[in-house]
């Protein structure tokens, strides 16, 4: 048995929708890697949560940040969605970038392999810290 990608064994965690501003993009590490600097850019980081939605199935990742009073998306040129809410079963990686982001896909594919997945809701990934990744794999 290979060892876990995670730091924590993982746990099951129940979510309410958050109304967010986004920006979406392929699901390429390229296009990962130029959207992330752009939109911390323009709507900064001081105060802000900052997550990541997969849709697996349309091949889209799309960056987010829950909308907070005074946010402008539209004046930013960012669209409006809902990350959504439900019971999702929780991962937690640590360590620091860029090494913690090449763990990403690994871990995010055992917790898959470790459940049933709801495929009508996305994957996320919650970025609670510089060394601190959350990953969220939507269950029924």
């Amino acid at each position: 048995m290979a060892p876990s990608a995670l730091t924590a064994p993982p746990a099951r965690i129940e979510r309410a929708d958050v109304a967010v501003m986004e920006r979406t993009t392929a699901d390429d590490l390229p296009s990962i890697q130029a959207l992330w600097p752009w939109f911390e850019r323009l709507v900064g980081l001081r105060g802000r949560k900052m997550y990541a939605r997969v849709d697996e199935r349309a091949g889209t990742y799309t960056v987010c940040t829950p909308v907070r009073e005074g946010d402008r998306p539209a004046e930013l040129g960012l669209a409006t969605g809902v990350l959504p809410g439900g019971r999702y079963l929780r991962g937690q990686l640590s360590g620091e970038p860029p090494g913690i982001y090449a763990r990403i896909g690994t871990a995010m594919a055992e917790l898959q392999a470790a459940v049933a997945v709801d495929e009508s809701r996305p994957l996320v990934e919650f970025y609670r810290r510089r060394d601190r990744i959350e990953l969220w794999v939507p269950v029924p």
